[in-house]
């Protein structure tokens, strides 16, 4: 069967199509406006997660939530839950809000999350996409007064939610991708490295400098330069070997060996937060609660590691596991299974009881 023939563009024979210009973020912004309110907030809860993460607060940071924000009413319906458990633990941890709007996929294809497909069993509709997450990442704000964290998928679509976000994750696969590294750079708000999917710590850690440096760099049409994201640091997610079998990385001695390369001497503010789902879970979400207990027991153990592990990444829903796109269950993940509410409500109290 023969494909469609290219388009010409300038001249040149192309194999993608110009479909059509979308709003910058700065016009959905106007368009979709944080309160007076939230802005004056913003700055506190901003203070209270750098704090944490350079050790001058001793609570621990929780970014919880959904593997995708694949629907407004049940994301908003769990956020909500969420807030009022934050307030029961506040002495003991910061909870930021996994609001993920874009999903990586191994194999390029299936549901990449709310920006791709606004409506899952629908087609691709980056127009309404563009909306969506800001429309979605805005409700959880105004209605919870938690800010929230999502993926850098997209380096530049960031800017959507610019004022929203208090946290952002590199994940895996971007996470040795040059542009990441950069924009990671000159982002307001601390950036989650993870380590990479085959395991190695010193792509993570190289990561994690490049985003501390100050950099220049094309972005958006515009030279541009940076001053460096203090506040860059790991994340560790588990890794698959070359025998195709997954790998936890959040074990005590692994912990060690990572503070001993990790330090003050060559990064700023060192610090680790554990990503208790992926590959460290094997993603059985149920694994999630026996390993935050064993990096707490660690944390008991040792001073460094104390010091190092700032936090947990926990994959959460309003109901256990997951179900296909399509599958009708109100409030359960169609991506990666997550724990259910009575479980996470658990879990929090419990991690809030520990550190």
């Amino acid at each position: 069967m023969r494909g469609h023939a290219p388009e010409l563009f300038g001249g040149f024979r192309m194999s993608m199509k110009f479909k059509r210009l979308l709003p910058i973020p700065k016009d959905i912004r106007a368009e979709m406006p944080l309160s007076d309110e939230m802005v004056a907030r913003k700055a506190a809860f901003d203070e209270r997660v750098s704090a944490v993460l350079t050790g001058h607060d001793d609570r621990r940071l929780l970014i919880i939530g959904p593997c995708s924000a694949d629907r407004e009413d049940s994301v908003l319906d769990y956020a909500n839950r969420l807030a009022k458990l934050a307030e029961t633990v506040e002495d003991k941890l910061v909870v930021i809000p996994r609001v993920y709007t874009n999903k990586p996929r191994t194999k390029g294809v299936g549901y990449k999350g709310l920006l791709h497909n606004p409506d899952p069993e629908a087609a691709d509709d980056l127009l309404e996409g563009v909306k969506a997450i800001r429309h979605m990442h805005l409700r959880v704000v105004e209605e919870t007064g938690l800010f929230t964290a999502d993926e850098m998928l997209y380096p530049s679509n960031y800017q959507y939610l610019i004022d929203l976000l208090a946290y952002i994750a590199v994940g895996a696969r971007s996470v040795e991708n040059q542009e990441h590294r950069l924009v990671a750079s000159g982002v307001p708000m601390p950036v989650g490295m993870k380590n990479p999917t085959g395991g190695s710590t010193d792509v993570m850690l190289n990561s994690i400098y490049a985003a501390q440096q100050s950099q220049t760099f094309i972005f958006r049409n515009w030279e541009v330069s940076t001053t460096g994201n203090p506040l860059a640091h790991a994340v560790l997610r588990g890794y698959v070997g070359l025998d195709g079998i997954n790998y936890p990385n959040y074990h005590y001695e692994y912990l060690e060996r990572l503070a001993e390369k990790y330090t003050a001497a060559s990064f700023e503010n060192p610090a680790a937060i554990i990503d208790c789902n992926h590959d460290n879970s094997g993603k059985r979400p149920f694994q999630q609660i026996r390993i935050c207990h064993e990096v707490l027991d660690s944390m008991s153990r040792s001073e460094t590691i104390d010091r190092l592990v700032r936090g947990f990444m926990v994959e959460s829903y309003l109901v256990d596991g997951n179900q296909p796109v399509g599958g009708g269950t109100y409030g359960q993940s169609i991506t990666d299974a997550c724990l259910g509410w009575d479980k996470t409500e658990r879990l929090v109290k419990e991690i809030a009881e520990r550190v």
